[in-house]
Formats: structure tokens, sequence, C-alpha cells
């Protein structure tokens, strides 16, 4: 599953490399998805990480990969090497 999840982020990162949110999103579900990813520690890599992000934020799957490649591609997370992202700023700026 982990490995569905990173192919998912990576093949909507062309989509999120503009400065808007990905179709289907807001501002304010990015907002939402921030806070949530801070909630359980800023790392996003499996999917104990992810179903309570989505809860939170009150999001679909697709859109919270849509969000967290979002976040890679404007710089606001990076990359783990376990193939999960780690937000670095907004909440979990350090």
């Amino acid at each position: 599953m982990q490995i569905r999840l990173a192919c998912s982020v990576l093949s909507v990162l062309s989509v999120a490399g503009c400065a808007t949110p990905p179709e289907g999103t807001t501002q304010e579900d990015i907002q939402r998805f921030e806070a949530a990813v801070a909630s359980i520690g800023c790392d996003l890599v499996t999917e104990a990480d992810y179903l309570p992000v989505e809860l939170q934020a009150g999001i679909s799957r697709e859109q919270s990969t849509s969000l967290a490649a979002f976040v890679l591609a404007t710089e606001r997370a990076v990359k783990l090497e376990d193939g999960g992202i780690r937000l670095v700023k907004g909440p979990c700026e350090a």
C-alpha cells in the first residue's frame, strides 16, 4: 500500500507544481490538511498516517494524495527516504 501511495503522490506532482491548490481542493483544505499532518507528528508515510489526516481534514484519499504532492511541489514538505513526506512549513516549521 505504501508504494501505491507514493506512486499516487508522484503521479500528480506535475499538476501540483502550480501555485493554486490541486483541482477539487481549496486553500482551506490545504490548511486543514497541514494541521492534520502536524497533529500526527508532521510525517505522512503509511496508511496509518493517511487515515487520521483524511478524517481530521474532511478530505478524500484522492485529495490527500493530491495535497501531499502539492506541498512537496511548493516546498512546504520534503521527501523522506522511506517514501513518505515530512511537512516543514506552516504548523510543522521548525
